[in-house]
């Protein structure tokens, strides 16, 4: 996929899909909503006031109050590229993400997700 279309990407088109991709797996909205808050700094308010904006990507994570100090120690593979390795800061935030989802439905334990 190209960088520009990622970009523009609606952050409330793919929420839906992260959801079911939890729920699938015997986890929470709730819980996925956490992760996301985590990552972004965004609070329950603010994190549904993007969703009803309808926002893309590229807004979504330019508005975010704070990406979380301990963002960097998110690791690994996601769609065949190593996080720590993306150099596009935008495309870093979203495998971020990805990855925090990822390791949610896998049944990871919160505090391993959360870097605690």
């Amino acid at each position: 996929m190209k960088t520009e279309r990622i970009y523009k990407l609606l952050f409330s088109s793919v929420y839906p899909l992260y959801i079911q991709k939890v729920e699938k797996k015997e986890r929470t909205k709730e819980e996925l909503d956490t992760v996301i808050k985590w990552l972004t700094g965004y609070s329950d308010e603010q994190l549904e006031v993007q969703i009803e904006k309808k926002v893309d990507f590229e807004t979504f994570f330019a508005e975010a109050p704070q990406l979380n100090p301990n963002a960097s120690k998110i690791t690994g593979v996601i769609c065949g590229y190593r996080v720590e390795d993306i150099e596009d800061p935008l495309i870093q935030k979203l495998r971020y993400l990805d990855k925090l989802v990822d390791e949610l439905a896998k049944g990871k334990k919160m505090e391993k997700i959360l870097r605690e």
